[in-house]
């Protein structure tokens, strides 16, 4: 399977392209996050944690594939965190430990505000300081 070659930084007449094989990756993952959520919500704990894996792990090979590009890395480096938190929050669920004090006024279910926060901070990063800088160094800035 190909791997997409975005550029690093892309000017306003640019766009992002993926080849068809990792478009139908990438459209797999849908399909396993959208199973692993189906299963949270029905209760059904088996496969709820078995699609933890392709899900989260396609996740991680679509982060890799497109660390080239800074904007597509920290969206699904996002997207990473957001997945981890969501299972862990799911699991939480599945063996009735969410409602489990670590700390005054913090539950088990509350720490997966971790790795949301996490990839929240990734994005902050990105449009705050590297999406600035990639759009005042680009020579369309110039014009």
């Amino acid at each position: 399977m190909p791997t997409p070659q975005p550029t690093s930084q892309l000017t306003s007449q640019e766009a992002y392209s993926a080849p068809a094989s990792f478009r139908k990756l990438e459209n797999l993952h849908i399909l396993f996050w959208l199973v692993k959520d189906i299963s949270w919500c029905m209760i059904w704990r088996p496969l709820g944690l078995l699609m933890v894996v392709p899900t989260l792990g396609i996740a991680l090979v679509i982060a890799w594939r497109t660390r080239a590009n800074t904007s597509e890395r920290a969206h699904n480096l996002a997207i990473v965190f957001w997945i981890t938190a969501n299972s862990y929050w799911m699991t939480s669920e599945f063996f009735n430990f969410d409602a489990v004090q670590v700390l005054p006024h913090v539950t088990s279910k509350q720490l997966a505000l971790v790795p949301f926060l996490i990839g929240l901070s990734i994005l902050a990063y990105y449009y705050l300081v590297q999406k600035p800088r990639e759009t005042s160094d680009s020579p369309a800035a110039a014009v």
